[in-house]
């Protein structure tokens, strides 16, 4: 059985899970071209070509993966949303506990002395994230981070 998503089809040494696992876990860790081919035992060349295929089927289905966002009707009664007419959602940061290499901690060192990342996020009335905006180092004004 041949699964498609998007135009991605998995080849002859690849499957679809691992095309899409790297491309994931590219994305998730910021991680270099050679640190996927050594974590998954693949060449850079094919690396870069999953990765590269993996992104096209990804904006293929853009329609389908990524939502616009409708801003407050003028006539909404909500009270939780009525003071956000005409804006896209409501923004809001906060910080999450991160584990690091001893090096990386004191970039990410807070106020209170803990280690964390600032995440800054926009949500619609429907509670799903329009904008995120991970990985701020430590603690941040949110001035600063927009």
């Amino acid at each position: 059985m041949v699964r498609d998503f998007g135009a991605l089809r998995p080849t002859r040494n690849m499957s679809l899970e691992e095309i899409v696992a790297m491309f994931v876990y590219t994305l998730a860790h910021h991680e270099k071209n050679r640190t996927i081919g050594l974590t998954f035992l693949r060449s850079g060349e094919t690396v870069s070509r999953q990765f590269n295929l993996c992104l096209l089927a990804v904006l293929k289905l853009h329609e389908l993966l990524l939502e616009n966002p409708e801003p407050i009707a003028d006539e909404c009664t909500d009270d939780r949303w009525k003071y956000f007419k005409n804006c896209l959602g409501a923004l809001d940061g906060t910080l999450i506990k991160v584990t690091l290499l001893s090096d990386q901690k004191p970039r990410y060192r807070t106020r209170k002395a803990s280690i964390a990342t600032n995440v800054l996020g926009v949500c619609s009335p429907n509670m799903r994230f329009i904008y995120v905006l991970p990985s701020w180092e430590g603690s941040e004004h949110g001035d600063r981070v927009l």
